[in-house]
């Protein structure tokens, strides 16, 4: 039976899949960093080299040529970052496993600043350089360059696209702008690479001449659109269809939460781990057009997977309302926030408000591992506590609960003298925490003053946006 007993009325009690007993070899983030990185380095490196084989050295002889032959290499540095860009969040499974979804997306946030930059330097580049050769002022070379040089206004609405979609990304922006509207401002960021590609083809000097480097170009294209067909829409499509996953029941847990459970047909194929997310998209009204990452409260069973949800925005508010018998497509399973990434048999979990749907997972795999699992569960209010029968009751670990708001409790339960009284051993254990960000910044500065080291704190960010 489930380590972690269901206590709750209506909720399933099942047997935990034989999977999850196995203990993998921990595998080094840094490593995987690393290799991301060199894989990039390496990209950029490749598209230098081209740039510079196939620009001849007279073109550098007068200041025009020479802004101009770097117009060419800012836009097709900007071309390759726009492919990798979209690798980060093909859900490719080798990124994700290297990295993590968390750091792969603010790896991709930062590579969209740059690529609109570097798009906005080619095209200053072009016609500043432009108007030098021609002995003109700027504006007639613009109107030029776009009379003359083919697929220039495709090339112009994708650089509006690209800038449009930059802007809408700015924490400003996002803050007014809801999931809804973001996303579809995001989708056509599709149109904008295919409209500057016919440029880039058309008109690129590097391309123009050499059918070898236009097939080259047009295959790494076509590699990336490949991938992403392949990881975001085809293995999902296939997975739904082997699985047929239904909501079963929406069980509310206190303060704004419920936790909604899935049934299927083999759901322990997704070899998900404890702590890891899923990206859930509901085949309902207002659900359709958009997946959201919810992390898994429980490993999952032959026939049954658990998210815990709490009300945070429009989303996950009318999650609450989701009918029975309401298809779902999953993604996943992400996340490297997993029992693989602790370096000792002694672990400590704090989690508070969301946060404790991985955490509950995670306590579940780490006690069937053999762990001495502490679980410390933070919330302003006795209400906020959810999931704490199944916790409270559970057998081989712990449990904690620190409810109260700091100015009522007159201390902060989070600090080091309290997490030292708490878990006098935690110098030695893995830190696991999941939860808001004030919330994860005082652990780990708690866990660091009490020391333990860097490598042993684990957190992990789920907002995919």
């Amino acid at each position: 039976m489930s380590i972690l007993t269901e206590r709750s009325a209506g909720q399933v009690s099942s047997d935990v899949a034989p999977s999850v007993r196995r203990r993998t070899r921990r595998q080094s983030p840094h490593r995987g960093h690393l290799a991301v990185r060199g894989v990039t380095v390496a990209g950029v490196l490749a598209v230098l080299v081209f740039w510079w084989v196939g620009t001849p050295p007279a073109v550098g002889a007068t200041p025009g040529g020479a802004l101009t032959s770097t117009g060419e290499l800012t836009g097709l540095v900007a071309a390759y970052l726009v492919c990798l860009q979209l690798l980060l969040v093909g859900r490719v499974p080798w990124f994700e496993r290297a990295v993590g979804m968390d750091r792969l997306v603010a790896w991709h946030r930062s590579l969209g600043t740059t690529v609109l930059l570097l798009v906005l330097t080619h095209v200053a580049l072009m016609v500043v350089g432009g108007a030098m050769l021609d002995q003109q002022a700027l504006r007639p070379e613009a109107l030029s360059l776009l009379a003359t040089q083919p697929e220039m206004l495709s090339a112009l609405v994708g650089t509006a696209i690209f800038l449009v979609v930059g802007l809408s990304s700015a924490r400003l922006a996002r803050q007014r702008l809801s999931y809804e509207v973001w996303f579809v401002l995001h989708l056509s960021v599709y149109v904008g690479i295919y409209l500057t590609f016919g440029h880039q083809i058309a008109a690129g000097t590097h391309f123009v001449g050499s059918p070898v480097a236009r097939a080259v170009w047009t295959a790494m294209y076509v590699a990336t659109a490949a991938a992403l067909v392949t990881w975001r829409v085809v293995l999902p499509l296939l997975a739904h269809r082997s699985m047929m996953l239904t909501v079963d029941q929406v069980v509310p847990e206190g303060s704004g939460m419920v936790s909604v459970w899935l049934r299927g047909r083999h759901v322990d194929r997704l070899a998900a781990r404890g702590g890891q997310f899923v990206l859930v998209r509901f085949l309902a009204c207002g659900h359709l057009w958009t997946a959201h990452p919810y992390s898994l409260s429980m490993v999952p069973t032959d026939e049954h997977l658990r998210i815990t949800v709490a009300a945070l925005g429009d989303h996950s508010t009318s999650t609450a309302a989701m009918r029975p018998g309401t298809r779902v497509v999953v993604e996943g399973p992400f996340g490297l926030f997993t029992a693989d990434q602790a370096l000792s048999d002694r672990t400590l979990l704090v989690a508070g408000g969301a946060g404790i749907g991985p955490v509950r997972a995670l306590a579940e795999d780490l006690v069937l591992r053999g762990h001495d699992v502490v679980v410390l569960h933070r919330s302003h209010t006795p209400e906020g506590l959810a999931l704490s029968r199944e916790l409270g009751g559970a057998q081989g670990l712990r449990y904690v609960p620190l409810p109260g708001r700091r100015r009522e409790l007159g201390h902060d339960p989070l600090s080091p003298a309290v997490l030292q009284q708490i878990v006098p051993d935690i110098a030695h254990r893995d830190v696991f925490v999941c939860g808001p960000e004030g919330l994860v910044s005082t652990v780990v500065r708690s866990a660091r003053a009490l020391g333990v080291p860097r490598a042993s704190i684990h957190h992990e960010e789920l907002s995919l946006s």
